[in-house]
This record gives C-alpha cells, structure tokens and sequence, in this order.
C-alpha cells in the first residue's frame, strides 16, 4: 500500500461487557508494534466505544496513534445511555478526525457506515460471537477484501462461518 502505516478497524457488539479489556490492549500494541498507527471506530455503544477508549489510553504515550472516529449521523447518540453518552463526547473531543456517513439517518446507514470502516483497512479487530449481525456483516466484507481479522471473542465458544 502506498501510505505510512497501516489502518485498524473495530466491530463488536453493544452488549460487549469489557471482558475482552486485556486482549483490546494487547491487540492495539501489536497491531502498533506491526505498524498501525490510524485506528478507525464506529462509535456504538458497547465495543466500539471500549475499543476507542482504549485506542485513547495508548495513545498517551504513543504520540503518532490517530483515532478515526466514524459517526453514523450527528444525533446518533441521542438514545444512548447517559453513561455512554457522557463517553461517546470525551471519545470525539479527544479524536484526531470524526467522519460523519451522513447529515441525517438514511437507509442502510449502519452498513455504509462498517463498509468506512474496513475501506482501505490492512486489520479488523472484532468482539464477534459467530451469528449473523452488523458485525457479522462486517466480519465478512473484511475477509472479502482480504482485511486481516483479529476476533477478541472467546474461541472455546466460536466457530466462524463465513457462509452464511
């Protein structure tokens, strides 16, 4: 590829419970290690969020770290918890660029928004539990494109089926 370092890309699941908190940072050191320095995240409640946070908490001794947070729509967060909403706001003030998908809420935006994700990206970091969902989604277009994807989830309870 013809750019500096390599792009990192986050999915998982909003029911995500930061059991996955020690595998995140030692993903984010390694990919880091191997040359990452643009981290992209999707801003959902839930891993997305854990993930960004913890892109954050590296980058305080790693100076060259760029947080890409990728916001659906400007409201987006209107129907998250307090608690996540408080987070999302430090999450973008503190990022290094926010990309909208769009103005508004439109059609599929949720999917437009995973394919920014991984477009260009050499790695995907997912919290995927193996059943069909956006991060199943995107899971899959990332294995399309050749993305290499590091899955968090537990592995005991995780077959991947790139089929369905």
């Amino acid at each position: 590829m013809n750019r500096e370092s390599d792009i990192v890309a986050f999915s998982g699941h909003r029911n995500y419970d930061d059991s996955g908190g020690d595998a995140l940072r030692e993903a984010i050191a390694s990919l880091y290690a191997a040359g990452a320095r643009e981290f992209r995240v999707g801003m959902a409640e839930g891993f997305d969020l854990a993930a960004a946070e913890a892109v954050l908490e590296f980058k305080r001794g790693h100076g060259d770290v760029r947080l890409v947070a990728i916001v659906p729509w400007p409201l987006f967060f209107a129907n998250f918890k307090r608690k996540n909403e408080l987070r999302y706001f430090k999450i973008l003030a503190a990022a290094s660029v926010i990309r909208y998908v769009a103005a508004v809420y439109i059609d599929n935006i949720f999917l437009k928004r995973n394919d920014m994700l991984i477009d260009g990206a050499d790695y995907l970091v997912a919290w995927w539990h193996g059943r069909p969902s956006g991060t199943g989604y995107t899971v899959r277009q990332a294995r399309r494109q050749r993305i290499e994807i590091i899955n968090l989830y537990d592995k005991r309870q995780l077959t991947l089926d790139f089929n369905g």
